[in-house]
């Protein structure tokens, strides 16, 4: 198949992009970027469409994708290939739509070495792919997006992420509520989790804080904070001491500092 015109086809890629309801409706999402591509194939995402470049010589990679990912295959001109590709100065070979995940919680494996952190009611997709890449990186079981957020699939958390979205379960959920269920299950099965917020007016550091244990980190909103009904169901809340005159760190940046020392007391504890 070929498309060269902003058909019917072009402006459904393009809603992709810029519509969350359509995201949703369609259950499907823009992927643009190797390495995004090449981590939802790895881990076994469904690709629907795959589409390509139709006046470019394709690299290895590109047609290595084409040839072995079962999609639909759609050749697309040149200028609507940039117009998707969400870069001024360059055109991408590829470009994936992507089923959606379930927003299931049991996608998160539980365990005595579980560690999954919840971002609550993030409001910049740019924050969300942020946190899911440290979480990736420091050993993180899940991430769970909770309450009125920007969108894990929107083409700015994705590209943030660098590909962690395909590589680390995320989970969407309405409110704290549910998490806490979810939590009470865990716990029922025999994992003593402990929730800790993040705050700065916490009690004590972090560095202080046992993060061997089973844990569910909260990370609060970029203005606000954890919400009350957070607050209630925290075991402990952890600051991060500072010194200078920033009264505070961007909420992505705070999770990967406590991430790090998470990942940093658990290496710890296996070399003993």
């Amino acid at each position: 198949m070929r498309v060269s015109g902003r058909n019917a086809r072009f402006q459904q890629w393009e809603a992709l992009l810029g519509n969350r309801t359509k995201r949703q409706r369609r259950g499907e999402f823009l992927v643009q970027g190797v390495r995004p591509i090449s981590m939802a194939v790895e881990h076994g995402w469904q690709i629907r469409e795959l589409l390509h470049d139709a006046g470019a010589h394709l690299s290895d990679w590109a047609r290595e994708t084409l040839d072995t990912v079962p999609a639909e295959k759609i050749a697309v001109s040149r200028e609507l290939m940039h117009e998707l590709g969400g870069k001024a100065d360059t055109v991408p070979e590829l470009l994936a739509v992507v089923a959606l995940p379930d927003d299931d919680l049991r996608r998160i494996p539980a365990g005595p070495a579980m560690l999954t952190v919840v971002f609550d009611r993030p409001a910049s997709p740019g924050n969300i792919g942020t946190l899911i890449r440290s979480a990736d990186a420091f050993g993180a079981s899940g991430v769970i997006i909770t309450g009125h957020a920007a969108d894990v699939y929107d083409p700015k958390a994705v590209r943030a992420s660098t590909g962690s979205l395909f590589a680390l379960p995320v989970v969407r959920v309405p409110s704290h509520q549910a998490v806490l269920s979810w939590v009470a299950g865990v716990r029922a099965g025999g994992v003593a989790m402990s929730i800790v917020g993040t705050d700065e007016h916490g009690t004590l550091d972090a560095a202080d804080h046992d993060f061997t244990r089973p844990t569910l980190m909260l990370i609060g909103n970029e203005t606000t904070g954890l919400s009350s009904g957070w607050r209630e169901a925290c075991d402990q809340l952890v600051r991060i001491p500072m010194s200078g005159s920033a009264s505070s760190l961007n909420a992505a940046t705070a999770a990967t500092v406590v991430l790090y020392e998470s990942a940093r007391q658990r290496t710890a504890a296996t070399r003993r």
